[in-house]
């Protein structure tokens, strides 16, 4: 086994736990926008009627001091965008073979996530 490179395209992978971290992230964020579509669902079913004020104020709930509402959609939607970043990175992984495609691929994936984030926190933060 002296001859097996440790570096490279064919380093030996098997049992170092690659992924895990991901796939355990994937499972977590998963369960977060389950949780906060639930809370989003009861807070929509307990609405006297579905108006403009209403629906803004399930973001403007407040306890004490904390824009609760606003805290749990900023919560929930940057863990989409963690969610979506794991799964279409490992797309581009997976399919794209040529690391310059890759790469370019990656980079406008993180720019439109983190975009997105930036315009929905000033969305729901002029509220």
């Amino acid at each position: 086994m002296a001859d097996v490179k440790n570096y490279g395209p064919k380093r030996l992978v098997v049992g170092a736990h690659y992924g895990v971290m991901d796939f355990i992230i994937q499972r977590v964020t998963a369960v977060i926008m389950a949780v906060y579509t639930l809370v989003l669902l009861i807070g929509i079913l307990a609405m006297p009627a579905f108006t403009y004020e209403h629906w803004t104020s399930l973001f403007n709930f407040y306890v004490g001091v904390l824009p609760v509402g606003q805290i749990l959609a900023t919560l929930a939607f940057v863990a989409l965008a963690w969610h979506a970043w794991i799964g279409v990175r490992d797309i581009w992984m997976d399919y794209v073979k040529s690391v310059g495609v890759r790469l370019l691929l990656q980079v406008l994936t993180i720019l439109w996530l983190v975009g997105s984030v930036v315009y929905f926190a000033q969305i729901l933060w002029s509220i």
